[in-house]
């Protein structure tokens, strides 16, 4: 019994992959999920699974999950987690029967018996999962701040509608100097705008999510001649655009929290001489989502 037992632990030791692969299932509950070549819908379909069909997860990615394939490259694909559900191994998965994508045979015709079409199912690149327990994560609203080469800072929100559409507005304050004119320019503003993701790239560390967007700016300014009174010379309000293009990145170690580097065009009306500010910018966002 002893070198029965020894012999176990030996092999075990000598092939951790092994034991990491059972630890978490993913059990197909669509009615079939496609198996792909990469962990995004843009890579080729390599097979389907249908409802019931349980696989050894070799690693989790957020929105996806890596399994064994065997007609996939180097033995693995990945599977969408809105089709099915991931769970800890308990006991042995039970046997069902996989249809796989094979190269059409020139032999004799013979009638198999397939599951029924799958269901379309809307992509949601907006699910995280957590590693650790497994429960979903969603990306639909986050707060943080913001800091621009503008010399500005404030605060900034984001919301996603789905996979592709997403609003944002920004409350930021800046203050110019001038060369040519005496005292200091504050300025306050608001920033509300739209964003459209172009697609997502979810690898094994992180999740990139590149977008464009333009929104309004609106401002109020304060010309203060003198900064040792503090007296407001004069105020102007007034509205413009800012189109801009960015990335937001998620990354493993901290699915909540999205990064966004952006560069923009900003036009604005400048009501004071000497105090113009950059038309072009670059900004840095954080957002963490709530929910």
């Amino acid at each position: 019994m002893l070198r029965r037992a020894a012999a176990v632990v030996f092999a075990l030791a000598l092939n951790p992959a092994l034991v990491a692969a059972q630890e978490a299932v993913f059990t197909v509950t669509a009615p079939a999920a496609d198996v792909y070549k990469g962990p995004t819908t843009v890579t080729p379909i390599i097979g389907r699974a249908p409802r019931g069909t349980v696989l050894p997860v070799t690693r989790n990615l957020g929105s996806w999950a890596k399994v064994a394939w065997p007609d996939g490259p180097d033995g693995v694909g990945y599977v969408h987690l809105t089709t099915g559900r991931l769970a800890s191994a308990n006991g042995e998965p039970p046997a069902v029967n996989v249809t796989r994508r094979t190269a059409p045979d020139s032999g004799p015709a013979t009638a198999t018996l397939s599951p029924p079409p799958a269901r379309q199912l809307p992509r949601d690149q907006m699910v995280v999962t957590d590693e650790a327990t497994g429960a979903p994560i969603s990306h639909l609203f986050g707060v943080g701040g913001t800091v621009a080469s503008t010399r500005s800072f404030g605060a900034t929100a984001r919301m996603w509608r789905n996979d592709r559409l997403g609003f944002q507005v920004s409350f930021a304050r800046n203050a110019l100097t001038s060369d040519v004119a005496a005292g200091r320019v504050t300025s306050m503003q608001v920033e509300p705008g739209v964003v459209y993701a172009l697609f997502d790239h979810v690898s094994n560390y992180v999740w990139i999510r590149p977008y464009i967007g333009s929104g309004v700016s609106f401002h109020h300014q304060n010309l203060k001649v003198s900064a040792s009174d503090g007296a407001v010379a004069a105020s102007d309000n007034g509205v413009g655009y800012r189109v801009f293009g960015g990335s937001e990145l998620t990354f493993a170690s901290a699915q909540r929290f999205g990064l966004s580097v952006e560069f923009g065009y900003r036009r604005v009306p400048a009501p004071f001489p000497g105090f113009e500010a950059d038309k072009l910018s670059a900004s840095l966002a954080g957002h963490w989502y709530i929910k």
